[in-house]
């Protein structure tokens, strides 16, 4: 009996090491994209990977190799290593069907069109009338400690002279101790979210930041994923993809029937859907599609690219309401296909891919993962969106809710390592004065230094141009710490050319802190470039230098008396109006001929109209104001003038209608698209001083080394200065702006190409005397490259001028420049 046991035992030994279960992962040998339902044979058996690409066979001869075969691939063998516990299949595509399309079957077609044309049956808000519910949503950046191995790494550093020094490296033993004991950053927030036929709106009920007293208003503003899956475009950080169930998703995508399972007791069919062309989109995912209503009780996106995105939805059936609503929605980022950081919060964080993880450092392990979960949901009751025009509401009371408001959304946690974070953390914040800097960084991004209870305005410390030559001056307004409802803004300077002094001086009063309408008085003794456009509600943004005056010579000085009124009462716009008379002396030679009337210097009456509209940009409401969290595009400006003839001693009469769009277009791959259309219109005399020049930027000498100076961001780079003048006009500019290139250890320049035209007209040509210039009738042309940030911010541009108004000599067409950008990390 004994010899039978033992018999036994030995037979079931060699059994069981006969046969092994081996895991594995196929993916794309360029991209490392898992490929999905890749079909497999092993020893006469057919298997399939699952959606993301992992399969598992059991082993029984070594020998015998793995086989893969996919569309669009070139088969693969692949035989066993001794060993090996995990297998990664790379494939290489077959570049005889690149071009080849996969198709969707009948059937799996037929059922994606029902979702498509029921969307507005299931979408919860076109169906529901009303609905409210709170949220949860908990943010964090972590790793898990298991992954990283806890061993002190040795290395080698060289030296200039005697042999290689061996160094300890512990990093990954402390980030290790690290991550076991608290993450690496978390937040978390409470929100209501409520809906009804006026819109969508979230108001914030609490929040939390690690490290911050009051959370950041541009952390409560993200939009990473989308709540519905029913819009044409999802959200997916930010950045717009195509639906996949929509019609042009149809188009973009094809979609495979994988089974039919149950999630309810309700029959769904599970469909995975990948693009139709290999490589040529970079989304794919699962949906569960509802067999009796068609919709979306469940899905799965997952992106690959610069970082790799996985989101996840899950949804809750009412059976009261017949529909499909949300119930938690999960998403994580980790690193992806690319050596870049990955930077969140203005800091840099690292990202690894999940792909095969092997051999890399302990920091690259770490992950950021989002969740987010409703309660106390409230289908079609009354419910009152105050100002449903603005997409969030932050009150001060949500960024001080004590501690014990906070555990009560820790019931269902058994994470210890939450609190060390918020404790470890905000003693770093308050040792390293982190909040401070933040707040600082933000002043100087709009180009203030705060001193005190003064705002130093940076731009007025410094200039240069030919008329002034270096001009120094100071100036600023000051801030909150002084007065929350008075402000008094104020600059002087002083030109070294010309020995002129110039200020101005700019009281204001708060009407509306909701609506961040002010009123002010000016008054401004300065000069100020001939023909220049600018818009009186555009914003501004800190520049180490503004390139374009360097190299301007003609100037006017004004004395203008200035009353005015900002608001942002309508939302979604930026509103300006004003009443001002201007004493205008033209410091060239120029003279304006009426008749027999010569005016030298004349002066100004005008009423100005300006509204800056961003329809598609969602904006925040919090205790200090409107503030624009979502930047989307198109946006719109309008400018109206009227200058009022004898009112005031006015020499002139004539209405102005500046006119521009501006349009972005960013992708998921990081590339950048943007147009801007531009246009003025003068009606009636108006002075030479106070008409277009388009915004030339080039020197008129006769060599091309002779005229490089720095380039401008949206002047013509191959236009003279006083080439051009123009009482109406329109212009468009195109850029397309690339990922940055990696040439060489921190020389990764920014590669854009840019095209711009400009077409003019001059009426009352002959009535202005001493100046000569020509009109753009036939359309201005050039186009150019710019490869900026090479090193330590600059770069260089070249344009080329072309078109009815090119010049016979080759080179005199040309453009070679300097640009500059200055980076802050905001």
């Amino acid at each position: 009996m004994k010899k039978s046991w033992i018999l036994g035992l030995f037979f079931l030994t060699q059994i069981l090491f006969a046969q092994k279960i081996m895991h594995g992962q196929v993916i794309d040998y360029d991209t490392t994209i898992p490929i999905a339902f890749a079909k497999i044979n092993y020893n006469n058996k057919i298997l399939y990977t699952n959606w993301e690409g992992r399969f598992t066979v059991d082993i029984k001869d070594e020998s015998k190799p793995i086989n893969v075969s996919y569309k669009g691939y070139h088969d693969k063998s692949h035989y066993l290593s001794v060993g090996a516990k995990y297998i990664i299949i790379k494939m290489v595509s077959d570049n005889s069907q690149a071009n080849q399309e996969m198709y969707t079957d009948n059937q799996t077609n037929l059922v994606i069109k029902k979702v498509i044309e029921s969307r507005n049956q299931n979408q919860p808000e076109k169906v529901l009338n009303t609905y409210e519910y709170k949220n949860y949503e908990h943010l964090l950046v972590t790793a898990n400690p298991d992954s990283i191995a806890s061993k002190i790494d040795t290395t080698y550093k060289s030296r200039w002279f005697g042999k290689p020094k061996l160094v300890l490296d512990s990093t990954n033993y402390k980030f290790k101790k690290l991550v076991e004991k608290q993450h690496i950053y978390q937040t978390e927030k409470v929100n209501l979210i409520q809906h009804s036929k006026y819109g969508t709106k979230e108001t914030v009920l609490a929040s939390r930041m690690a490290g911050f007293k009051k959370p950041l208003y541009e952390y409560l503003g993200l939009n990473l994923v989308s709540y519905s899956l029913y819009e044409n475009h999802l959200d997916i950080l930010e950045v717009s993809v195509q639906n996949p169930v929509s019609n042009a998703g149809r188009r973009m995508f094809v979609f495979k029937m994988i089974d039919t399972v149950k999630i309810q007791d309700r029959k769904v069919y599970r469909i995975y859907f990948q693009p139709k062309k290999l490589n040529s989109n970079k989304l794919r995912g699962l949906l569960y599609i509802d067999a009796e209503n068609f919709a979306i009780a469940k899905a799965f996106y997952r992106v690959y690219g610069v970082v790799n995105i996985n989101a996840t939805f899950s949804f809750n059936y009412l059976k009261k309401h017949q529909i499909w609503f949300p119930e938690k929605r999960t998403f994580t980022v980790v690193k992806g296909n690319n050596t870049e950081d990955l930077k969140i919060f203005g800091g840099t964080i690292k990202f690894n891919s999940s792909i095969e993880g092997l051999g890399q450092n302990a920091s690259d392990r770490m992950y950021l993962k989002l969740e987010s979960k409703p309660y106390d949901v409230k289908i079609n009751e009354n419910v009152i969106i105050k100002q449903p025009a603005i997409r969030i509401e932050v009150p001060e009371s949500s960024m001080s809710k004590p501690e014990g408001y906070w555990r009560n959304f820790q019931r269902d946690s058994i994470d210890r390592r939450k609190a060390p974070t918020y404790i470890n953390i905000d003693s770093l914040s308050a040792a390293e004065k982190i909040e401070h800097k933040i707040f600082l960084g933000k002043k100087i991004f709009n180009g203030y230094l705060p001193v005190s209870f003064f705002d130093i305005d940076l731009r007025t410390l410094l200039k240069y141009n030919n008329y002034e030559g270096f001009r120094f001056g100071i100036g600023g307004v000051t801030n909150d710490k002084l007065s929350e409802k008075y402000r008094l803004g104020a600059y002087v300077a002083y030109g070294l050319k010309d020995n002129g002094w110039k200020y101005q001086l700019t009281p204001s009063l708060l009407l509306d802190k909701e609506t961040t309408t002010w009123v002010s008085a000016s008054y401004t003794d300065d000069v100020a470039e001939i023909g220049q456009i600018q818009f009186a509600t555009q914003s501004r943004r800190f520049k180490i230098y503004d390139p374009r005056p360097i190299n301007i010579s003609t100037f006017y000085n004004h004395k203008t008396a200035n009353a005015f009124i900002e608001s942002k009462y309508i939302p979604k716009t930026e509103m300006y109006f004003g009443l001002s008379r201007s004493a205008v002396k033209p410091l060239f030679d120029y003279t304006y001929v009426r008749g027999t009337e010569a005016l030298t210097d004349y002066n100004l009456t005008t009423a100005q109209f300006a509204i800056q509209w961003n329809p598609f940009s969602s904006y925040m409401q919090t205790s200090t104001g409107r503030l624009e969290i979502d930047k989307r595009f198109p946006k719109f400006a309008l400018q109206l003038t009227q200058s009022f003839n004898h009112l005031l001693g006015s020499d002139f009469s004539y209405s102005k209608v500046d006119f521009r769009i501006t349009h972005e277009i960013k992708y998921l791959s990081g590339h950048e698209t943007a147009f801007i259309l531009q246009s003025g219109l003068v009606f009636g005399e108006a002075p030479l001083t106070h008409l277009y020049s388009i915004a030339p930027n080039n020197l008129n000498k006769d060599a091309l080394l002779k005229r490089i100076t720095f380039a401008g961001k949206y002047s013509f780079e191959t236009m003279f200065f006083n080439e051009f003048f123009s009482s109406r006009y329109v212009s468009l500019q195109a850029r397309h702006t690339f990922n940055k290139v990696k040439l060489a250890y921190k020389i990764k320049p920014e590669i854009s190409v840019v095209s711009r035209v400009a077409f003019g007209t001059m009426e009352n040509q002959n009535r202005h005397i001493g100046f000569t210039y020509k009109t753009m009738e036939k359309g201005y042309f050039e186009s150019g490259i710019e490869v900026n940030q090479l090193f330590k911010g600059f770069g260089v541009t070249f344009f080329t001028r072309y078109g009815p108004y090119g010049l016979p000599k080759f080179e005199d067409n040309l453009s070679l420049k300097i640009s500059y950008v200055l980076d802050l990390g905001f």
